[in-house]
């Protein structure tokens, strides 16, 4: 766990589930029963628990009633109609949903909604427009680097955070920082080639 205190502390959804686990395991039986009872209704379900939270996204500060077990994903798409963060596997093995969290990429579907609050986010959205479009979107349109277009927002993403992290000075590397993005259409040369256009670019 991270010592900084203005920094974000991700969890993976693996490891509180494991951290969940591990708690329950060390209550007395009749102590698990009563916490299960407890939280649950008559009839076994988890009552709903909201909370309201503001969250600061591509420079705006959006008020919300949310879920406490809500995905930043989910806030994105259906609390604020921002689509284009796309909900490909929904267990952080595509890249799909990837957007930035103060300048660094982060699976927005393994990330709780309530941790975002007080931090910066950007989405596909909040990179560009129509009229003045990112240097990294540019290149994709250049080169061709999509087919189907579903994974785009998170390879565009993931690419601009690529080369701000300064792993996009071959080839290889480009392919490496890139692999947890996933295109079901295999468009990867060509998405390889829109990052060294887009790196000059951005550097320039």
């Amino acid at each position: 766990m991270s010592e900084t205190p203005d920094r974000m502390d991700f969890v993976s959804r693996r490891g509180l589930m494991k951290g969940g686990v591990a708690g329950a395991a060390i209550l007395p039986a009749s102590a698990r029963a009563q916490t299960a009872s407890s939280s649950e209704d008559a009839d076994g379900t988890v009552p709903l628990q909201r909370m309201n939270v503001t969250l600061d996204v591509n420079g705006q500060a959006r008020q919300l009633t949310i879920d406490t077990r809500s995905t930043l994903l989910d806030v994105l798409r259906h609390d604020l109609d921002l689509t284009g963060s796309k909900k490909g596997c929904d267990h952080g093995q595509c890249g799909a949903c990837t957007v930035h969290i103060d300048g660094e990429r982060r699976l927005s579907c393994l990330t709780l909604a309530a941790q975002a609050e007080g931090h910066e986010i950007v989405t596909i959205e909040g990179l560009g427009s129509e009229n003045a479009l990112h240097p990294m979107q540019q290149a994709f349109v250049d080169n061709d680097a999509f087919q189907c277009g579903y994974c785009t927002p998170g390879q565009i993403m993931s690419a601009v955070a690529c080369i701000r992290e300064g792993h996009a000075g071959s080839d290889a590397e480009i392919r490496e920082y890139m692999s947890g993005n996933l295109c079901r259409c295999a468009a990867y040369p060509n998405i390889v080639a829109a990052v060294k256009q887009a790196k000059s670019g951005m550097e320039g």
